[in-house]
Protein backbone atom coordinates (compact mmCIF):
# COMPACT_ATOMS: atom_id res chain seq x y z
CA UNK A 1 0.00 0.00 0.00
CA UNK A 2 2.74 2.70 1.15
CA UNK A 3 4.39 1.86 -2.49
CA UNK A 4 1.36 2.44 -4.17
CA UNK A 5 0.80 5.45 -2.31
CA UNK A 6 4.12 6.36 -3.45
CA UNK A 7 3.68 5.89 -6.80
CA UNK A 8 0.42 8.02 -7.22
CA UNK A 9 2.32 10.58 -5.45
CA UNK A 10 5.20 11.08 -8.03
CA UNK A 11 2.28 10.18 -10.85
CA UNK A 12 0.16 13.37 -9.58
CA UNK A 13 3.07 15.32 -8.87
CA UNK A 14 4.35 14.66 -12.96
CA UNK A 15 0.54 15.21 -13.86
CA UNK A 16 1.03 18.82 -12.54
CA UNK A 17 4.23 19.68 -13.96
CA UNK A 18 3.19 18.53 -17.06
CA UNK A 19 0.14 20.40 -16.58
CA UNK A 20 1.66 23.69 -15.79
CA UNK A 21 4.37 23.30 -18.90
CA UNK A 22 1.19 23.35 -21.27
CA UNK A 23 -0.23 26.33 -19.58
CA UNK A 24 2.80 28.40 -19.39
CA UNK A 25 4.98 27.53 -22.14
CA UNK A 26 4.31 31.28 -24.48
CA UNK A 27 6.40 32.23 -21.64
CA UNK A 28 8.99 29.79 -20.84
CA UNK A 29 11.48 30.17 -23.39
CA UNK A 30 13.78 32.71 -22.08
CA UNK A 31 13.62 31.08 -18.50
CA UNK A 32 14.59 27.68 -20.05
CA UNK A 33 16.86 28.96 -22.50
CA UNK A 34 18.45 30.49 -19.52
CA UNK A 35 18.69 27.11 -17.42
CA UNK A 36 19.84 25.16 -19.93
CA UNK A 37 22.60 28.06 -20.84
CA UNK A 38 23.75 28.59 -16.74
CA UNK A 39 23.65 24.43 -17.01
CA UNK A 40 26.25 24.02 -19.79
CA UNK A 41 28.08 27.38 -18.79
CA UNK A 42 28.28 25.66 -14.45
CA UNK A 43 31.79 23.96 -15.08
CA UNK A 44 33.07 27.28 -15.88
CA UNK A 45 31.80 29.77 -13.19
CA UNK A 46 32.97 26.60 -10.43
CA UNK A 47 36.83 26.55 -12.32
CA UNK A 48 36.71 30.24 -11.85
CA UNK A 49 35.44 29.76 -7.72
CA UNK A 50 38.27 27.10 -7.47
CA UNK A 51 40.66 29.59 -8.52
CA UNK A 52 39.90 32.16 -5.66
CA UNK A 53 36.57 34.51 -7.68
CA UNK A 54 34.12 34.62 -5.31
CA UNK A 55 30.56 32.90 -6.95
CA UNK A 56 29.08 36.16 -8.08
CA UNK A 57 32.29 37.81 -9.84
CA UNK A 58 32.64 34.34 -10.95
CA UNK A 59 29.20 34.17 -12.89
CA UNK A 60 29.23 37.50 -14.03
CA UNK A 61 32.22 37.65 -15.59
CA UNK A 62 30.96 34.18 -17.93
CA UNK A 63 27.88 36.35 -18.18
CA UNK A 64 29.60 39.11 -19.75
CA UNK A 65 32.00 36.82 -21.60
CA UNK A 66 28.53 35.18 -23.24
CA UNK A 67 27.02 38.91 -24.28
CA UNK A 68 30.22 39.76 -25.39
CA UNK A 69 30.43 37.04 -28.03
CA UNK A 70 26.55 37.09 -28.72
CA UNK A 71 27.24 40.69 -29.52
CA UNK A 72 30.04 39.73 -32.04
CA UNK A 73 27.91 36.97 -33.53
CA UNK A 74 25.26 39.78 -34.12
CA UNK A 75 27.74 42.27 -35.93
CA UNK A 76 29.97 39.83 -38.14
CA UNK A 77 27.98 36.46 -38.52
CA UNK A 78 24.04 37.70 -38.38
CA UNK A 79 24.27 40.00 -41.25
CA UNK A 80 26.18 37.57 -43.08
CA UNK A 81 23.48 34.88 -42.35
CA UNK A 82 20.65 37.31 -43.50
CA UNK A 83 21.98 38.38 -46.28
CA UNK A 84 22.29 35.38 -47.83
CA UNK A 85 18.97 33.95 -46.29
CA UNK A 86 17.93 37.18 -48.61
CA UNK A 87 19.27 36.13 -51.25
CA UNK A 88 18.58 32.33 -51.17
CA UNK A 89 14.58 33.50 -51.13
CA UNK A 90 15.49 35.61 -54.27
CA UNK A 91 17.27 33.54 -56.43
CA UNK A 92 15.06 30.00 -55.52
CA UNK A 93 12.46 30.04 -57.95
CA UNK A 94 15.18 30.41 -60.62
CA UNK A 95 17.08 28.10 -59.10
CA UNK A 96 14.67 25.30 -59.04
CA UNK A 97 14.04 26.16 -62.72
CA UNK A 98 17.58 25.36 -63.48
CA UNK A 99 17.61 22.33 -61.40
CA UNK A 100 14.68 21.71 -63.24
CA UNK A 101 15.58 21.42 -66.73
CA UNK A 102 18.99 19.43 -65.70
CA UNK A 103 16.58 16.76 -64.54
CA UNK A 104 14.84 17.35 -67.92
CA UNK A 105 17.82 17.23 -69.78
CA UNK A 106 19.17 14.10 -68.40
CA UNK A 107 15.73 12.05 -68.54
CA UNK A 108 15.24 13.01 -72.27
CA UNK A 109 18.67 11.85 -73.18
CA UNK A 110 18.38 8.53 -71.39
CA UNK A 111 14.12 7.47 -71.51
CA UNK A 112 13.37 8.03 -74.64
CA UNK A 113 9.77 7.57 -75.28
CA UNK A 114 9.10 7.29 -71.88
CA UNK A 115 9.87 11.14 -71.02
CA UNK A 116 6.46 12.74 -71.51
CA UNK A 117 5.07 10.24 -68.90
CA UNK A 118 8.62 11.58 -66.83
CA UNK A 119 7.98 15.03 -67.78
CA UNK A 120 3.72 15.59 -66.96
CA UNK A 121 5.02 13.55 -63.23
CA UNK A 122 7.67 16.39 -62.86
CA UNK A 123 5.00 18.77 -63.65
CA UNK A 124 2.74 17.24 -61.00
CA UNK A 125 5.62 17.22 -58.09
CA UNK A 126 6.78 21.04 -58.96
CA UNK A 127 2.78 22.01 -58.46
CA UNK A 128 3.02 20.36 -55.38
CA UNK A 129 5.69 21.80 -53.97
CA UNK A 130 5.36 25.03 -54.58
CA UNK A 131 1.87 24.81 -53.25
CA UNK A 132 3.16 23.27 -50.16
CA UNK A 133 6.02 25.52 -50.49
CA UNK A 134 3.52 28.65 -49.73
CA UNK A 135 0.97 27.19 -47.11
CA UNK A 136 4.90 26.45 -44.89
CA UNK A 137 5.97 30.20 -45.28
CA UNK A 138 2.53 31.13 -44.34
CA UNK A 139 2.70 28.85 -41.41
CA UNK A 140 5.92 29.59 -40.74
CA UNK A 141 5.41 33.01 -40.70
CA UNK A 142 2.30 32.58 -38.18
CA UNK A 143 4.32 30.47 -35.89
CA UNK A 144 7.10 32.91 -35.71
CA UNK A 145 4.54 35.73 -34.84
CA UNK A 146 2.26 34.07 -32.51
CA UNK A 147 5.15 31.54 -30.43
CA UNK A 148 7.41 34.87 -29.02
CA UNK A 149 9.57 35.80 -31.70
CA UNK A 150 7.59 39.22 -31.98
CA UNK A 151 9.53 42.34 -31.52
CA UNK A 152 8.11 42.87 -27.78
CA UNK A 153 8.78 38.76 -26.83
CA UNK A 154 11.84 38.70 -28.43
CA UNK A 155 13.30 42.06 -26.96
CA UNK A 156 12.10 39.76 -23.60
CA UNK A 157 14.28 37.13 -24.36
CA UNK A 158 17.31 39.07 -24.98
CA UNK A 159 16.58 40.91 -21.57
CA UNK A 160 15.88 38.21 -19.45
CA UNK A 161 17.79 35.15 -20.57
CA UNK A 162 21.34 36.81 -19.52
CA UNK A 163 19.62 37.46 -15.98
CA UNK A 164 18.05 34.28 -15.39
CA UNK A 165 21.63 32.45 -16.38
CA UNK A 166 23.18 34.97 -14.07
CA UNK A 167 21.07 34.25 -11.28
CA UNK A 168 21.13 30.22 -11.79
CA UNK A 169 24.77 30.52 -11.46
CA UNK A 170 24.99 32.49 -8.71
CA UNK A 171 22.58 30.20 -6.91
CA UNK A 172 23.53 27.03 -8.61
CA UNK A 173 24.55 25.16 -5.14
CA UNK A 174 22.84 26.28 -2.41
CA UNK A 175 19.62 25.01 -4.69
CA UNK A 176 21.24 21.69 -5.51
CA UNK A 177 21.58 21.34 -1.75
CA UNK A 178 17.95 22.66 -1.16
CA UNK A 179 16.73 20.34 -3.67
CA UNK A 180 18.76 17.28 -1.72
CA UNK A 181 17.43 18.62 1.63
CA UNK A 182 13.55 17.73 -0.29
CA UNK A 183 14.20 14.43 -0.88
CA UNK A 184 12.42 10.95 0.86
CA UNK A 185 14.83 10.03 3.23
CA UNK A 186 14.18 6.38 2.61
CA UNK A 187 14.73 6.85 -0.86
CA UNK A 188 17.14 9.25 -1.04
CA UNK A 189 20.20 7.19 -2.15
CA UNK A 190 18.35 5.51 -5.07
CA UNK A 191 17.43 8.97 -6.19
CA UNK A 192 21.08 9.95 -6.18
CA UNK A 193 21.95 7.78 -7.89
CA UNK A 194 19.97 7.97 -10.68
CA UNK A 195 20.04 11.85 -10.32
CA UNK A 196 23.81 11.36 -10.91
CA UNK A 197 23.10 9.27 -14.30
CA UNK A 198 20.55 11.69 -15.67
CA UNK A 199 23.04 14.28 -15.24
CA UNK A 200 25.90 12.66 -16.52
CA UNK A 201 23.21 12.18 -19.93
CA UNK A 202 22.01 15.20 -19.80
CA UNK A 203 25.87 16.77 -19.40
CA UNK A 204 27.36 14.57 -22.27
CA UNK A 205 24.77 16.27 -24.83
CA UNK A 206 23.95 20.09 -23.24
CA UNK A 207 27.98 20.20 -23.31
CA UNK A 208 29.58 17.47 -25.04
CA UNK A 209 27.18 17.16 -28.22
CA UNK A 210 26.42 21.04 -28.43
CA UNK A 211 30.61 21.98 -28.62
CA UNK A 212 30.57 18.82 -31.45
CA UNK A 213 27.64 20.77 -33.06
CA UNK A 214 29.50 24.59 -33.21
CA UNK A 215 32.70 22.21 -34.62
CA UNK A 216 31.21 21.00 -37.38
CA UNK A 217 29.22 23.91 -38.07
CA UNK A 218 32.42 25.86 -38.34
CA UNK A 219 34.24 23.08 -40.39
CA UNK A 220 30.79 22.56 -42.88
CA UNK A 221 30.72 26.51 -43.34
CA UNK A 222 34.54 26.75 -44.05
CA UNK A 223 34.73 23.57 -46.25
CA UNK A 224 31.34 24.66 -48.15
CA UNK A 225 32.62 28.24 -48.55
CA UNK A 226 35.83 26.49 -49.93
CA UNK A 227 33.80 24.74 -52.47
CA UNK A 228 32.54 27.64 -53.56
CA UNK A 229 28.61 27.44 -53.18
CA UNK A 230 26.81 30.53 -52.85
CA UNK A 231 25.36 29.49 -49.99
CA UNK A 232 27.84 27.57 -47.93
CA UNK A 233 27.97 29.80 -44.54
CA UNK A 234 24.41 29.07 -44.46
CA UNK A 235 24.49 25.24 -45.07
CA UNK A 236 27.09 25.00 -43.34
CA UNK A 237 26.11 26.50 -39.88
CA UNK A 238 22.30 24.64 -40.49
CA UNK A 239 23.64 21.07 -40.76
CA UNK A 240 25.98 21.53 -37.69
CA UNK A 241 23.67 22.95 -35.55
CA UNK A 242 21.33 19.59 -36.75
CA UNK A 243 24.10 17.72 -36.39
CA UNK A 244 22.80 16.81 -32.85
CA UNK A 245 20.14 14.06 -34.65
CA UNK A 246 22.18 11.49 -35.97
CA UNK A 247 23.05 11.11 -39.37
CA UNK A 248 19.51 13.10 -40.29
CA UNK A 249 21.44 16.51 -40.09
CA UNK A 250 24.60 15.20 -42.23
CA UNK A 251 22.39 13.58 -44.65
CA UNK A 252 20.20 16.46 -45.12
CA UNK A 253 22.71 18.83 -45.48
CA UNK A 254 25.20 16.47 -48.23
CA UNK A 255 21.52 16.63 -50.11
CA UNK A 256 21.02 20.48 -50.29
CA UNK A 257 24.65 21.08 -50.71
CA UNK A 258 24.70 19.06 -53.47
CA UNK A 259 22.20 19.79 -54.90
CA UNK A 260 22.94 23.39 -55.30
CA UNK A 261 26.56 22.67 -56.52
CA UNK A 262 24.63 20.88 -59.42
CA UNK A 263 22.73 23.54 -59.60
CA UNK A 264 24.93 26.48 -59.90
CA UNK A 265 28.34 24.58 -61.75
CA UNK A 266 26.89 21.63 -63.67
CA UNK A 267 28.29 19.97 -66.09
CA UNK A 268 31.84 20.87 -63.68
CA UNK A 269 31.81 18.04 -61.24
CA UNK A 270 34.95 19.51 -59.32
CA UNK A 271 32.37 21.39 -57.12
CA UNK A 272 30.04 18.60 -56.26
CA UNK A 273 33.03 16.20 -55.72
CA UNK A 274 34.58 19.02 -53.10
CA UNK A 275 30.98 18.83 -51.54
CA UNK A 276 30.92 14.95 -51.37
CA UNK A 277 34.85 15.64 -49.54
CA UNK A 278 33.62 18.33 -47.31
CA UNK A 279 30.16 16.05 -45.84
CA UNK A 280 32.73 13.20 -45.96
CA UNK A 281 35.39 14.34 -43.61
CA UNK A 282 33.06 15.89 -41.15
CA UNK A 283 31.68 12.22 -40.65
CA UNK A 284 34.93 10.83 -40.14
CA UNK A 285 35.80 13.56 -37.75
CA UNK A 286 33.03 13.09 -35.86
CA UNK A 287 32.70 9.12 -35.42
CA UNK A 288 36.25 8.73 -34.95
CA UNK A 289 37.42 11.82 -32.60
CA UNK A 290 34.80 14.30 -31.59
CA UNK A 291 31.61 11.97 -30.35
CA UNK A 292 33.87 9.26 -29.14
CA UNK A 293 35.94 12.57 -26.96
CA UNK A 294 33.97 14.62 -26.30
CA UNK A 295 30.57 13.19 -26.11
CA UNK A 296 31.37 9.51 -25.03
CA UNK A 297 28.64 6.70 -24.66
CA UNK A 298 26.91 9.00 -21.62
CA UNK A 299 23.53 10.05 -24.00
CA UNK A 300 22.27 6.03 -25.02
CA UNK A 301 19.94 7.09 -26.94
CA UNK A 302 18.56 5.32 -30.04
CA UNK A 303 18.18 7.80 -32.99
CA UNK A 304 14.74 6.49 -33.71
CA UNK A 305 13.77 7.49 -29.93
CA UNK A 306 15.86 10.99 -30.28
CA UNK A 307 13.55 11.51 -33.82
CA UNK A 308 10.84 10.45 -32.20
CA UNK A 309 11.18 12.71 -29.26
CA UNK A 310 12.22 16.18 -31.12
CA UNK A 311 9.03 15.26 -33.32
CA UNK A 312 6.31 14.87 -29.80
CA UNK A 313 8.14 17.54 -27.71
CA UNK A 314 8.02 20.32 -30.57
CA UNK A 315 4.63 19.10 -31.45
CA UNK A 316 3.13 19.44 -27.88
CA UNK A 317 5.25 22.36 -26.92
CA UNK A 318 6.25 24.00 -30.21
CA UNK A 319 10.36 25.90 -29.37
CA UNK A 320 10.20 25.17 -26.49
CA UNK A 321 9.60 21.23 -26.57
CA UNK A 322 12.46 21.45 -29.44
CA UNK A 323 14.63 23.30 -26.87
CA UNK A 324 14.15 20.57 -24.04
CA UNK A 325 13.32 17.49 -26.17
CA UNK A 326 16.66 16.04 -26.17
CA UNK A 327 17.69 16.45 -22.37
CA UNK A 328 14.18 15.26 -21.33
CA UNK A 329 14.26 11.89 -23.42
CA UNK A 330 17.86 11.16 -22.16
CA UNK A 331 16.54 11.77 -18.49
CA UNK A 332 13.36 9.27 -19.09
CA UNK A 333 15.77 6.54 -21.03
CA UNK A 334 17.66 6.81 -17.40
CA UNK A 335 14.27 6.50 -15.69
CA UNK A 336 13.11 3.46 -18.11
CA UNK A 337 16.33 1.56 -18.01
CA UNK A 338 15.76 2.21 -13.97
CA UNK A 339 12.66 0.50 -14.15
CA UNK A 340 13.57 -2.58 -16.50
CA UNK A 341 16.10 -3.20 -13.91
CA UNK A 342 13.90 -3.32 -11.16
CA UNK A 343 11.44 -5.73 -13.28
CA UNK A 344 14.42 -7.64 -14.45
CA UNK A 345 14.90 -8.53 -10.39
CA UNK A 346 11.69 -8.64 -9.50
CA UNK A 347 9.60 -11.71 -8.82
CA UNK A 348 7.10 -10.54 -12.13
CA UNK A 349 10.03 -12.05 -14.26
CA UNK A 350 11.93 -14.28 -12.20
CA UNK A 351 8.80 -15.88 -10.99
CA UNK A 352 8.24 -17.62 -7.71
CA UNK A 353 11.36 -20.05 -7.15
CA UNK A 354 13.85 -17.08 -8.72
CA UNK A 355 16.56 -17.47 -10.84
CA UNK A 356 16.75 -19.87 -13.93
CA UNK A 357 14.98 -22.83 -12.11
CA UNK A 358 12.09 -20.73 -10.96
CA UNK A 359 10.19 -21.05 -14.75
Amino acid sequence: MEVQKQVLFWLAAALIALMAVLALRSVLLPFLLGMVIAYALNPIADRLERAGLGRTVASGLVVAALIVLLLLALVFVVPLLANQVQQMAVSLPGEMDRLRGLLEGWARERLGERFPDFQSGLDRAAAQLSSNWAEVATAVAKSVWSQGLAFVNFLALLLITPLVVFYVLVDWHPMLAKIDGWLPRDHQDTIRRLATRINEAISAFIRGQGLVCMILALLYAVGLGWAGLRYGLLIGLVTGLLAFIPFVGWALGLLIAGAMAVVEFWPKTEPLLKVVGVFAAGMALDSALLSPKIVGPKIGLHPVWLIFALFVFSYLFGFVGMLVAVPVAAAIAVLVRFALEIYLGSSIYRGQGGGKNGR
